[in-house]
């Protein structure tokens, strides 16, 4: 039974709605549930964001600020933060991920990706937002997901606290060797399931952006390695730097040398996290779907450990598992 159908179809009601025809969609890696409610006139989707999993308000912050900015995030119809509903427009089904499947042009759609990106990045009211930044400690964090989940899941035994303390410091010590980064509002999560081609609108405005109530303020290297080192699907190495050139040449004063260390080390910083989520999906959240994809990234961060960037990090592997590589399960 649904504990959450009642307040959902009272959500329907007070904004006009037939319950019956809310029709659920798939679920996703987090708590949020998204229903489709089709009618002749209306179609719409109800994102279902549970307390406390999950708070609508940083999804309706962001989605309005994109907005301001001459971007297409989904409209806001109607909001109950308090029981974490939230009443979007739907964008249909053209994510990117299923128009390459289809057949599109990979190349057109990823030149696409990054002009939005590149717009986002050097817009100067990008960072006029109330969101925390994506520092040290974050990115710490973050990357401890690895050394939590992913590696008890390949190897087995846990790692000592001392250990997990020089896991950290490694980070820190790679991330502290940077050059000052150029930061704007990043959304983190920004690839092809959560870009979506639209029917209307000029230009930028046909590029539906989904997924990003996670948004903070930091490097925007980080972006760019989500989308063009994608967890789920493989880009090619020949696009990738064609892409990233593209990016480099719509950015404004952008040094090219210190965008391509951040580049490997928040590449790393993200297979790092992204292994230890999908290990914590399958294990906490019984999504074993994701398992599929642990391989790919297994081998993405392989390839950013032979940089020179990660000198502190590939230290730490040969140092507590006596080697550089990543270790995949048997």
């Amino acid at each position: 039974m649904d504990p959450r159908k009642s307040a959902r179809e009272s959500f329907a009601r007070a904004n006009g709605l037939v319950p019956k025809r809310l029709v659920a969609m798939p679920v996703d890696a987090s708590f949020r549930r998204y229903f489709r409610y089709e009618n002749a006139d209306r179609r719409l989707l109800m994102m279902d964001a549970p307390p406390p999993q999950e708070d609508v308000r940083p999804f309706v912050k962001v989605a309005k600020h994109l907005a301001a900015l001459g971007l297409r995030s989904p409209a806001i119809y109607a909001v109950d933060e308090a029981q974490g509903f939230v009443l979007l427009e739907d964008f249909g089904e053209a994510t990117f991920t299923r128009l390459l499947s289809g057949g599109a042009d990979e190349k057109a759609l990823y030149e696409f990706a990054v002009d939005t990106l590149a717009h986002l990045h050097r817009v100067p009211g990008a960072i006029q937002i109330d969101v925390p930044p994506y520092d040290v400690k974050v990115l710490q964090r973050e990357a401890a997901l690895f050394t939590q989940w992913y590696l008890p899941y390949a190897m087995g035994p846990l790692l000592n606290e001392s250990a997990c303390t020089a896991w950290d410091a490694a980070w820190a010590s790679a991330i502290g060797g940077l050059p000052k980064p150029r930061t704007s509002l990043v959304l983190r999560d920004f690839h092809v399931d959560n870009l979506m081609l639209l029917e209307r609108g000029e230009g930028l405005e046909r590029c539906g952006l989904l997924d990003f109530q996670d948004a903070l303020i930091g490097p925007t290297a980080y972006d760019v390695v989500s989308l063009l080192e994608d967890a789920r699907r493989d880009v090619p190495e020949s696009l990738q730097r064609t892409l990233k050139l593209r990016y480099i040449e719509l950015s404004d004063d952008i040094d090219q040398t210190g965008f391509d260390a951040w580049f490997n080390v928040l590449g790393a910083q993200r297979h790092a996290k992204v292994l230890g989520i999908f290990v914590r999906l399958n294990e906490r959240d019984g999504k074993s779907s994701y398992l599929k994809h642990l391989a790919r990234v297994a081998r993405l961060f392989d390839a950013k450990l032979a940089t020179v960037e990660l000198t502190p990090v590939r230290q730490w592997f040969e140092k507590y598992l006596g080697d550089a590589v990543v270790p995949t399960k048997p």
